[in-house]
């Protein structure tokens, strides 16, 4: 076991805290907010289900054995009420998440109040200017409706975070990189330009089937939906060739007050579900743009479901948004027998093909591109009166320092991928529930 924790470098070579931004040429260093409920790990929505929150904690438990949280102020969210829920959901929906009783359900509702309130803490820092960067990992649900669940997501927790944001900001953009496409985001704001979304998903036979390159948006909101469709196979290279062009003028003719990324981590190479090659350099290097026009930004989770992978991921995302460089090498820690053989934070794209060809996405960018052009440039927005500002009790940071001892897990039930994994020291409760599909 290493003696101290693998140094944290100046990521000058990459960015870091000396990323270029067009409001401060010098780019100053980020204040972070960070978002982590510690039972968040413990819901578990049933034996064989491929939405693990546990993953989250692994993803702490990363960020703090790298010392992470030592460069943030770190927070425990207030779980959203049920008065909170209704600003986006329907009261009949709310009810009925406040009277499931099967144990899968019930934890799962329990775990998307604790992601809701996360993300509408998130806002309220920025709101509030506390924070450049708040960050919470347990958030990014993209897919709840306002009346109805959809793909492992019971509450729009997205959704609830840009309504807060909005009460402040004139205009908020929100971009979504998890490989399914950003639905109940883009649905809930289609028919306005206050909120603009872009969503690079995988498009075809794969769920949920929407986010087709001509879905704009109605009415007002007419081209203020951008819908990225992509192919399998998508490598680092072809993912920042359509990224940064499409980013940087959307930027440039929106110029939003605030902006909202989705880190769905199952746009990675080797996910369980998902079908893109992305490497955690460059997931990360989305919000590495992001983060250089220094304008307030939510970073939040989404899918994932090779959950050492999804810990690697959210982990290196967090160093970048404190402007450090990680050592590759894994420090030692609960989980440390997850990431073998490598024990390393980096991890390789497959040897797959890259179904994208340079020609389709020539074609995609331009006509994406294009849509863009018929934006009205920074669209204005009256203030009327201001909705009642959110006050989001916290409760007092805990020290990250001291770990509650571990306790022997038997390796039932949290399995990363069809392998067989030896087993881990772990201190999530086993809660015993049906399976459930959506």
């Amino acid at each position: 076991m290493p003696a101290s924790p693998p140094a944290l470098h100046g990521d000058s070579s990459l960015g870091g805290s000396s990323l270029p931004s067009p409001a401060a040429p010098d780019a100053r260093k980020r204040r972070v907010s960070y978002f982590y409920e510690p039972s968040i790990g413990d819901y578990y929505y049933g034996q064989g289900h491929p939405m693990k929150p546990h993953r989250i904690r692994m993803a702490h438990n990363l960020v703090v054995h790298y010392s992470l949280h030592r460069l943030m102020e770190v927070s425990r969210p207030f779980p959203a009420s049920a008065a909170d829920i209704r600003r986006f959901h329907s009261d009949d929906y709310v009810d009925f998440l406040a009277s499931v009783t099967p144990q899968v359900l019930a934890a799962s509702a329990s775990a998307a109040n604790a992601s809701a309130g996360g993300s509408i803490g998130a806002a309220v820092k920025l709101n509030r200017g506390d924070a450049d960067i708040a960050i919470n990992w347990a958030g990014g649900l993209h897919h709840a409706k306002k009346c109805e669940a959809s793909g492992f997501c019971y509450v729009n927790d997205i959704v609830l975070g840009i309504l807060e944001l909005l009460k402040f900001h004139r205009r908020v953009l929100y971009v979504d990189i998890d490989v399914h496409h950003g639905d109940g985001v883009e649905e809930a704001f289609y028919t306005t330009d206050r909120v603009m979304t872009v969503s690079f998903h995988k498009y075809g036979d794969f769920f949920p089937g929407t986010g087709h390159i001509k879905d704009v948006g109605f009415g007002a909101g007419k081209y203020y939906a951008l819908n990225v469709p992509l192919n399998d196979g998508m490598d680092d290279e072809s993912f920042r060739g359509l990224f940064r062009p499409l980013i940087s003028k959307v930027m440039e003719v929106y110029q939003p007050d605030a902006v909202v990324l989705q880190c769905g981590a199952d746009s990675l190479a080797g996910d369980r579900l998902g079908c893109f090659n992305l490497s955690v350099r460059g997931h990360a290097d989305c919000l590495r743009f992001l983060r250089s026009f220094n304008v307030p930004l939510m970073v939040l989770g989404g899918g994932g479901y090779t959950i050492r992978n999804v810990a690697r991921c959210w982990c290196y995302e967090t160093a970048v948004a404190v402007g450090v460089e990680p050592d590759n090498k894994l420090p030692y820690s609960e989980y440390y027998e997850y990431f073998g053989p490598d024990y390393v934070l980096h991890i390789e794209p497959k040897n797959i093909e890259n179904k994208n060809s340079p020609s389709d996405l020539e074609k995609i960018r331009n006509v994406l591109l294009e849509h863009i052009s018929r934006l009205q440039h920074a669209p204005s927005v009256p203030f009327q009166e201001r909705p009642p500002k959110t006050e989001s009790p916290e409760e007092e940071d805990e020290e990250m320092d001291q770990r509650p001892p571990c306790q022997l897990w038997n390796g039932e039930g949290y399995d990363s991928d069809p392998e067989v994994l030896t087993p881990h020291y772990d201190a999530v409760e086993n809660h015993s529930a049906p399976n459930h599909e959506n």
